[in-house]
């Protein structure tokens, strides 16, 4: 075998196993769709602040429940519920940020992939409390003046629940994704899953106040598949 036969024949065998060891990125169908409330939209609800009014004001709205004119759902997380084998979407951010001004969590909720880094933010001049306690990951209770950050780490899949001691009302989301088949809603309640493989698949949704739901659907391939999931009213 000549060297560059040799070579040649080396760098073949070497992408070969890669090639088997390494995710390939999906390519193919993709869906778009909607996450929107089934019924009607309850009342728009005030909470009351009662410390710090000179940075939090004196009430705040809720916000656990955020409604396009359309009654398009903000702030929802889909995904696929069983992923295609061996492929992956386009990566999930593995550091994100979630800051807190004027005495809210912004944004309120954030997906992360698993073993990913979020950056808590303190922007308000004034003394923040950063308090969860997961399941499967170590729980935090830190205090959080202006200026600091502090970054922690969730290795561990699930959906994680953020508040502050020190200010009642304040509420935030960490959603620590398994794969990176995961899309959270807009403004409008839009969302959008690239590069998934025609098939059959379940996708799921879930928003903090109205719980999760499932349909089963059917990728086409290459036109987008469309879906509105509709979330029951509570």
């Amino acid at each position: 075998m000549t060297a560059l036969r040799a070579v040649l024949f080396g760098i073949t065998i070497v992408t070969l196993v890669t090639g088997l060891a390494t995710p390939r990125v999906a390519s193919g169908g993709s869906i778009k769709g909607a996450v929107v409330l089934k019924g009607a939209a309850p009342e728009l609800r005030k909470l009351a602040v009662t410390i710090d009014q000179y940075v939090c004001g004196k009430e705040k709205n809720a916000e656990d429940l955020l409604l396009s004119p359309q009654g398009g759902i903000r702030n929802a997380v889909v995904w696929l519920d069983k992923p295609p084998a061996g492929m992956t979407a386009e990566a999930l951010p593995a550091v994100t940020a979630m800051d807190q001004r004027e005495c809210m969590f912004a944004p309120r909720v954030v997906v992360v992939a698993a073993g990913g880094r979020i950056d808590f933010l303190n922007s308000d001049r004034l003394l923040h409390n950063l308090h969860s306690t997961p399941n499967a990951n170590p729980p935090f209770n830190r205090t959080q003046p202006k200026g600091r950050t502090i970054a922690i780490t969730f290795a561990q899949p699930e959906i994680i629940r953020v508040t502050c001691d020190l200010h009642s009302w304040m509420r935030g989301w960490v959603v620590v994704a398994p794969h990176s088949f995961y899309a959270l809603t807009n403004t409008e309640g839009q969302f959008s899953l690239r590069g998934v493989p025609a098939g059959r698949y379940t996708l799921r949704a879930w928003q903090e106040r109205l719980g999760t739901i499932s349909q089963d659907i059917v990728v086409g391939d290459p036109e987008p598949t469309t879906v509105t999931l509709e979330m029951p009213a509570r």
